[in-house]
């Protein structure tokens, strides 16, 4: 997305308090050694008590005091997800908007692990596209609760931590960490069968498996193409996502203003194979993972970067990071976010 100009980004991300130590998990045989290194997280965040939509509402109803945004100021509110929030058949969104006290119209997307980035994109063109429409709220939330998914074995190259955030894009028109100057994102459908595998559709949920195994589904797609398609796809998708954002946003390259280059909250070796290899084809810039001491938090990755990267000031006047996200389907996106 080529914006015509910077947009505000202010964000928040609520943490739960306790916390699962990966070397815990590895000495009560949780996880195997071997895969504790793979993974090379210190730790995953736990909710214990807190519901997935109620943390989302923890998320952002500090920020939206914090930036001195009314809730019925914002024009729109998208809550991204990839797991259950508490009931069936029922809106998260309303939920989360009734809990703040806004008319704005809440959406749920199910983008998978880019459900917090799609927001933000779909926050920046209602902006675009309505002038009288307000700042938008972008949530993300996920409780990954045993025993229907194990945290630590439930799929290849990540293990899942809760969280919840918020963001608000806006004109300007309140206090800004951090400027949206373009983003970069690229559909590759043809990887939606890594988490379909071989299996019929169902008429219910959790009928092909009594938990939530992408593992299996994986296997299934290996066994029929390979995981050559798997990382050819990727690198394609990863190289394209991250040049559209720095033509949109005017930078080479190798432009000296572009300080990091930040990773998605997946584990260690599935970004050494899939992710940093067409990364640093494409760009120069450090290197920066955020996601060792949390592990994967869902739909929120690219949204919680967004927050650290402003609370630890990590951008000096005048430079720019680049912050890449992934999520099933396979869809990639590159945001490039400078300093106010």
């Amino acid at each position: 997305m080529k914006l015509p100009a910077p947009l505000g980004l202010a964000g928040h991300t609520w943490y739960p308090p306790d916390r699962d130590l990966t070397a815990d998990a590895v000495r009560e045989g949780r996880v195997d050694a071997k895969t504790a290194r793979e993974l090379g997280y210190e730790g995953l965040l736990l909710s214990a008590d807190t519901a997935p939509p109620d943390m989302a509402v923890r998320a952002a109803r500090p920020l939206l005091e914090r930036i001195g945004c009314p809730a019925d100021a914002l024009g729109t509110l998208f809550h991204a997800s990839i797991h259950y929030q508490g009931h069936d058949i029922w809106s998260a969104p309303h939920y989360i908007a009734r809990e703040l006290g806004t008319g704005a119209q809440p959406v749920g997307l199910l983008q998978q692990c880019n459900g917090g980035a799609t927001g933000i994109e779909l926050a920046a063109t209602a902006l675009l596209a309505d002038p009288e429409c307000g700042p938008g709220l972008v949530t993300t939330a996920d409780r990954f609760q045993p025993p229907v998914w194990d945290r630590w074995l439930g799929d290849f190259g990540m293990a899942v931590g809760d969280a919840a955030t918020a963001v608000v894009v806006h004109r300007g028109e309140y206090p800004a960490d951090l400027l949206l100057h373009a983003t970069g994102t690229v559909s590759v459908p043809e990887l939606e069968e890594m988490h379909r595998g071989n299996d019929a559709f169902n008429t219910a949920p959790l009928e092909h498996s009594p938990v939530i195994d992408v593992r299996r589904t994986k296997r299934a797609f290996i066994r029929r193409h390979g995981i050559d398609r798997f990382y050819k796809a990727a690198h394609q998708g990863v190289r394209r996502a991250v040049a559209e954002s720095l033509a949109h946003a005017g930078l080479e390259p190798d432009d000296p203003r572009l300080r990091w280059a930040v990773l998605p909250r997946l584990g260690k070796k599935a970004m050494e194979e899939a992710y940093i290899p067409p990364l640093v084809q494409v760009t120069p810039a450090e290197l920066l993972d955020l996601g060792t001491p949390t592990g994967h938090l869902g739909a929120g990755d690219l949204n919680a970067s967004l927050t650290q990267l402003a609370r630890e000031e990590r951008l000096a006047a005048g430079e720019f990071a680049l912050i890449l996200n992934s999520g099933g389907g396979f869809t990639f996106s590159s945001f490039i976010v400078g300093r106010p």
